[in-house]
């Protein structure tokens, strides 16, 4: 028996609409000893992503849904406290997908020892070198295929996807059009990430002119992680062959029933508009270029970062449901 204990948060109940602190519950548990293969891991943060509340449903999306009365599971960086596998050594740094929990037992091959750049910045990790950077990077190369001189339009702009976005883009030599909810962070993406323009949908009226006013030749990609009036907004505005990245639909996600989309998708047909949904677990081919790419513009100051981190396993839950009130500016992580 190791000295450790964990604590962990279980869903305990399938949420309908808004998930509320009733649907979890904070457990500890005792971690044995880890046998041949396996490892003791202290997590240091753990990462709170849009895409859990998808899992907390009963049936399966892309991925299986969370299990009733169990730990969840995301995203989170740790130390290994014990080990009984040749590969790891007490105080290794590992990558892992067992969140929503500050210790844990596993078999060692389910880890992943990083070496990071910066040893002060591991929540980087599961942020901008992380889940979220690698769904920016992959979906506005591929899918976006930006060109120079293009206008690019992003969605949650300050977001841990969006931000990235943005700054690719105009790595890129793209001209950036962001949507975000408040002004702060409006002005962070123009003074520190270079954007070009900045729509704060929450005070702007009405959207679609909004959008048209910062857009007057129109836009080439939109990289959509919200959905509702942002997609209807950006359909009567992009040009002919442009191209939508669908990475997420966050504006949907906590809907008890379906609500309208957007009435004008026939504009799909005749703009002759690309749409390619995508995961980003399914590119994982791409993750050294990309982490060789990211590490060097951040290192060249080319690549600016925002967390909101929050203190404690007791707090995990308002962070998570932080993400659906625009509580967080940039990547949300809890530190453990």
């Amino acid at each position: 028996m190791s000295n450790y204990k964990a604590r962990q948060i279980h869903l305990i109940s399938r949420p309908v609409g808004m998930p509320t602190h009733d649907d979890f519950a904070l457990v500890e548990v005792e971690l044995e000893s880890p046998d041949d293969g396996e490892v003791l891991v202290r997590n240091h943060f753990m990462s709170v992503d849009p895409y859990m509340r998808g899992r907390m449903r009963a049936e399966a999306s892309y991925a299986a849904p969370y299990q009733l009365n169990t730990v969840m599971y995301g995203g989170a960086i740790g130390e290994v406290m014990e080990s009984a596998d040749a590969s790891l050594q007490v105080g290794d740094i590992v990558l892992n997908g067992a969140a929503w929990q500050d210790a844990f037992v596993a078999p060692a091959a389910t880890v992943s020892k990083l070496t990071p750049f910066d040893p002060g910045q591991l929540s980087l990790y599961l942020g901008t070198l992380g889940m979220p950077g690698l769904t920016a990077y992959v979906g506005l190369l591929k899918y976006g295929e930006p060109k120079q001189g293009e206008t690019v339009f992003v969605s949650a702009a300050s977001g841990a996807v969006g931000a990235n976005v943005c700054q690719i883009a105009k790595l890129k030599d793209c001209r950036v059009i962001g949507s975000v909810g408040s002004d702060t962070k409006a002005q962070w993406l123009l003074d520190e990430c270079g954007v070009d323009a900045v729509i704060n949908y929450k005070t702007c009226g009405d959207l679609n002119k909004a959008l048209a006013d910062a857009a007057p030749e129109g836009i080439d990609v939109y990289f959509e992680n919200v959905g509702g009036d942002h997609l209807q907004a950006a359909l009567n505005v992009i040009n002919p062959f442009g191209r939508i990245a669908a990475c997420g639909m966050i504006s949907s996600y906590n809907n008890a029933e379906p609500v309208p989309g957007p009435n004008n998708l026939m504009l799909i047909v005749g703009k002759k508009i690309r749409i390619n949904g995508f995961i980003v677990s399914d590119h994982g081919d791409k993750r050294e270029q990309f982490l060789e790419d990211m590490v060097g513009w951040i290192q060249e100051g080319r690549i600016k970062s925002r967390e909101t981190v929050v203190e404690g396993m007791d707090n995990a839950v308002d962070a998570f449901l932080g993400l659906f009130s625009g509580n967080n500016f940039g990547k949300m992580v809890v530190k453990l």
